[in-house]
């Protein structure tokens, strides 16, 4: 998965990333936003536009954070809370809409530790 959105966007959701994605692959989720590693070019539009520094190449993500990896693909492919399967490849936020979902780790993230 080319680029990640890190723990920094919880609650934040500034939605500049989405602005500058030429493929539409940041969906979003209730809490945060989501890149689909299935649709995302590795570009890097949306890094620099994040005004929390919450993206990053899935390689660079801080050690501290890590778990934001695997939880960024499990968005797509595990099926979320009140829905019946994984949002998997629909080719394009867009179209798709907002979620209204977070995986578990993000749910249940509370700021104050």
């Amino acid at each position: 998965m080319p680029y990640v959105i890190a723990e920094p966007c919880i609650d934040v959701m500034d939605r500049s990333c989405m602005e500058e994605c030429p493929v539409d692959c940041i969906y979003e989720g209730d809490r945060k936003l989501y890149i689909n590693p299935m649709e995302c070019i590795d570009c890097g539009n949306c890094e620099p536009v994040c005004p929390v520094e919450a993206i990053s190449q899935d390689r660079r993500v801080p050690l501290e954070l890590k778990d934001f990896v695997a939880d960024n693909k499990r968005f797509f492919t595990e099926s979320l809370p009140g829905r019946d399967e994984p949002i998997g490849l629909p080719g394009g936020a867009a179209g798709h809409g907002p979620v209204g979902a977070d995986t578990e780790l993000v749910a249940g993230y509370d700021p104050r530790g």
